[in-house]
């Protein structure tokens, strides 16, 4: 079964960086990419940013410059630096199997999620 597991949440204030972990447990073999979304209180999902196996990526208008996804060997990150009030949300790791030219910042491309971690900016 497979499982992916956030760490790295916490709160800063703007201007501040934090570092989200994700750990992938399980994958099936063969291609795959995973992915980073975000819930703030009222909002609806958002795509923040994603990254296939072999090192593809694709990111949220928003947080362009300023976060920045990698990942090995199914561990993914997102470095997040310059951070605004408005990065306030949970934060969700996800992953699927399969090949994509540049990886989706859709969820409903995505089978397996993390259940998530807190960031809070405060202004």
């Amino acid at each position: 079964q497979v499982s992916l597991m956030e760490s790295g949440g916490g709160s800063v204030q703007a201007g501040g960086s934090l570092r989200l972990s994700c750990a992938a447990s399980r994958l099936p073999n063969g291609n795959y990419y995973m992915g980073w979304f975000r819930q703030a209180p009222g909002k609806e999902s958002e795509g923040v940013a994603s990254i296939t196996n072999w090192g593809k990526t694709a990111y949220t208008t928003p947080v362009k410059g300023r976060l920045t996804v990698s990942e090995v060997n199914a561990q993914m990150y997102l470095e997040m630096n310059s951070l605004k009030p408005e990065d306030t949300a949970i934060y969700y790791c996800a992953a699927a199997s399969g090949y994509w030219r540049t990886p989706p910042l859709s969820a409903a491309e995505y089978d397996y999620w993390g259940q998530g971690t807190q960031v809070t900016v405060s202004s």
